[in-house]
């Protein structure tokens, strides 16, 4: 069987989402018993080690364990468990994550089906809180909802088609590791990730595209199901437009960090955004405004920062 370490980072959860999470995690145990589970706090402002529930599920499943990374944002999180975990591979399960029962097991076969394959992931349902605005369909995307029936892998780490995401993100543990070495030897000076109010939201597809840098590929597997639960404040139009003006920034950075650079606009370009703002409905109009100030945001900040 292969060495499998489950990984939580987690950040001021809510407790009934968080301790579902928990829930379905045992219940996957039953059908594939991970090698260990490191649950990361990020700095909570009350520690998640003294929540009861989670207490609980500690005792029951004794190799479980909490971290504590001070440092905030969820790549420093991300970067604490790599360094702590000893597991062939890893799997990153957000607190908002609900698995199903045979993900373990299905994600261990896929590792050991597709010994090419480096990152992978799967199918991302959205449970939302309440039932959302029909205007908000088109942007589920980015709040990472992702069905599909037929799976996809390549060595390409910009086909949107076949990248991973990070909820339910599985990575050998050679593809987690040179991730950790870029970030020691100063190659990734922006973060990628949340951290605080801060949209930012690229890391986990830095860490994935880590497989095709060291010769492997990454892929999507329609097996992998789980849900992410989504709140009634992620899908006001004001978060939206956020979220997407930042994945926008994010994605140049990422492209950055492979040196693939924006290339300056003709006046051919100008003149076909200007089409495309005149011609769009206004709130297709308005995230189309917000995926040009994130290019144009991340554009600057990888100008400001020595990217390599």
């Amino acid at each position: 069987m292969i060495k499998l370490s489950v990984i939580i980072c987690t950040y001021n959860p809510d407790g009934n989402i968080f301790q579902k999470c928990l829930h379905c995690i045992e219940v996957a145990i039953q059908y594939y018993h991970p090698f260990e589970i490191i649950i990361i706090d990020n700095n909570s402002g009350k520690p998640v080690s003294e929540q009861e529930y989670v207490q609980g599920f500690l005792q029951r499943n004794h190799n479980a364990r909490i971290i504590k990374e001070s440092k905030q944002g969820l790549t420093n999180a991300r970067l604490t468990a790599i360094k702590e975990s000893s597991g062939d591979l890893l799997l990153f399960i957000d607190d908002d994550n609900w698995i199903t029962p045979h993900f373990f097991s299905n994600g261990a076969a896929i590792a050991n089906n597709y010994p090419g394959i480096g990152a992978w992931s799967g199918q991302v349902k959205l449970e939302f809180e309440r039932e959302p605005e029909s205007w908000t369909r088109p942007y589920w995307g980015l709040l990472v909802h992702r069905e599909f029936e037929s799976d996809l892998w390549s060595n390409l780490p910009y086909l949107t088609d076949s990248m991973p995401c990070g909820a339910g993100l599985f990575v050998r543990s050679k593809v987690a590791e040179h991730y950790l070495f870029l970030h020691r030897i100063g190659k990734r000076e922006i973060e990628l990730d949340r951290k605080g109010k801060n949209l930012l939201s690229a890391g986990d597809n830095d860490l994935a595209a880590c497989a095709c840098d060291i010769g492997l590929g990454v892929g999507l597997f329609h097996q992998l199901t789980l849900l992410h639960y989504i709140p009634a404040s992620r899908l006001s139009k004001d978060y939206l437009l956020n979220l997407a003006e930042n994945i926008a920034a994010s994605s140049v950075i990422l492209k950055a960090y492979r040196n693939i650079f924006p290339e300056k606009k003709s006046l051919k370009n100008k003149i076909a955004v200007l089409l495309r703002l005149l011609t769009k409905p206004a709130v297709e109009r308005s995230f189309y405004k917000a995926v040009l100030r994130g290019e144009k945001n991340g554009a600057h900040m990888i100008s400001k920062k020595t990217v390599p």
